[in-house]
């Protein structure tokens, strides 16, 4: 069991200019969103896993809205990673850099993959890692974008092909289900919602117009619900 077959890197982000932090203050508006479609209300009992965790932005953002008992995230960019725990403060997380969950069998009560889905390339693998660090009936949050249509794609993936580490899958919404079905848990999707006004960036990366972002926004993000057997 491995995050990645290629082990541990230093970023994930190459680009000098535009690193981890940009990316870390893009996402808040996506953990908000992540907030608003989650079922749970109370997490004051729960461990919680953040899968793909970067700098530990959504640990953080998480306990400040809905305290939970303990956290753990795990990543393979070890300078993001000693970044969040320089961050962490007095919170109950530790973020740690590993290629395995092994040593977490049955830890967790939650599980959330926040823009991580994409980076994998060996589902089935990752279905099981998952189950093997959940509790029983131990849920998973997983966002997920299906580009398909959207005309910034081909710009999008040779931008992160070229400068992340891995390489960008485009899964269909099925291909995501499939290997948690077969794992035994309970799968369910929904569309994320948007959030207010969706903000116009000059220095936007990624997308190659405001048209472009808006059918991401409304059309094409989605969260998963996989509940552990």
């Amino acid at each position: 069991m491995r995050l990645n077959s290629h082990g541990l890197y230093d970023v994930w982000w190459t680009e000098p200019s535009k690193g981890e932090q940009p990316m870390e203050d893009e996402h808040h508006r996506h953990w908000r969103k992540i907030l608003d479609a989650i079922l749970e209300e109370d997490l004051s009992g729960c461990s919680i896993l953040d899968f793909g965790c970067n700098q530990g932005g959504f640990l953080r953002f998480l306990y400040r809205e809905r305290p939970f008992a303990y956290g753990v995230g795990v990543d393979l960019a070890r300078k993001s990673v000693q970044v969040a725990e320089k961050r962490k403060g007095q919170i109950p997380v530790e973020y740690v850099a590993t290629t395995t969950l092994l040593p977490y069998e049955s830890r967790f009560d939650l599980a959330f993959s926040s823009s991580v889905v994409y980076l994998i390339t060996d589902l089935a693998d990752h279905a099981q890692q998952i189950k093997h660090a959940l509790k029983p009936s131990g849920i998973n949050y997983a966002t997920y974008t299906d580009y398909t249509g959207n005309p910034s794609l081909p710009h999008m993936k040779r931008e992160i092909d070229r400068l992340g580490m891995g390489k960008m899958q485009t899964y269909t919404l099925d291909q995501i289900a499939t290997p948690f079905l077969r794992e035994g848990f309970s799968v369910g999707a929904r569309r994320l919602s948007v959030d207010g006004y969706v903000p116009a960036c000059a220095s936007e990366r990624l997308f190659q117009s405001l048209r472009d972002r808006m059918q991401y926004e409304y059309e094409q993000a989605y969260i998963f619900r996989c509940v552990a057997p």
